[in-house]
């Protein structure tokens, strides 16, 4: 009886995926930037669905001076390590990253117990070429908490009626005066957060 082992099969294409009838080799090897392979062959165990679809604590929102709320992306990665462990799920990416004259942004999948669960496209925005790998790094932060909508996670911060809700009893919307240019315009914060900083002042 020979000992030696088979050597690894090449990845397959998602042509070739078992998803859709065919390779065994695929559960071993999906190319990322292609497969499909897992998507909704099943639930997800109940304690990692509860744990993902946990209501969002109102102190962990955040928001924006013009008025979106927000989870902080590092919110999401302790959801995910929560809810499969650390190393129980990733982020690959699934398109080269596109640097334009204003935007970096790149496609990506996110891979749950060896599943895709969700593809997005993140995007950040960077004002001097030396600020792209900063970019490129919360591009990739940007896909992340798109792709976590698709498992419930903080699920919320996309509900009009929530939003209202929340801005009405965490927020207050105040005029803050740029005293650089002298301008004045509306801008929100939480309610337990101080007065905003230069260069802005409340009036």
């Amino acid at each position: 009886m020979s000992l030696l082992r088979p050597a690894p099969a090449s990845p397959v294409e998602f042509s070739d995926s078992g998803v859709i009838g065919g390779s065994p080799n695929d559960p071993s090897h999906p190319d990322w930037s292609k497969s499909y392979f897992g998507l909704s062959t099943q639930p997800f165990p109940k304690e990692a669905a509860e744990v993902l679809m946990t209501p969002v604590d109102p102190q962990d929102v955040e928001i924006k001076p013009d008025g979106l709320l927000y989870l902080p992306e590092i919110k999401y990665r302790r959801v995910l390590n929560k809810a499969f462990g650390p190393g129980g799920w990733g982020l690959a990416p699934r398109s080269e990253t596109n640097v334009g004259p204003r935007v970096v942004s790149r496609e990506y999948a996110l891979v749950c117990l060896g599943r895709l669960v969700g593809i997005a496209r993140g995007e950040q925005e960077y004002f001097d070429p030396n600020g792209i790998p900063t970019a490129t790094e919360a591009c990739k932060s940007n896909a992340l908490m798109r792709c976590c909508k698709d498992l419930g996670v903080a699920s919320e911060l996309w509900d009009p009626r929530f939003i209202r809700e929340f801005k009405a009893k965490y927020c207050v919307e105040v005029f803050a005066e740029d005293t650089r240019t002298k301008k004045k315009k509306k801008l929100w914060r939480r309610k337990d957060q101080p007065a905003f900083e230069y260069p802005y002042k409340e009036t």
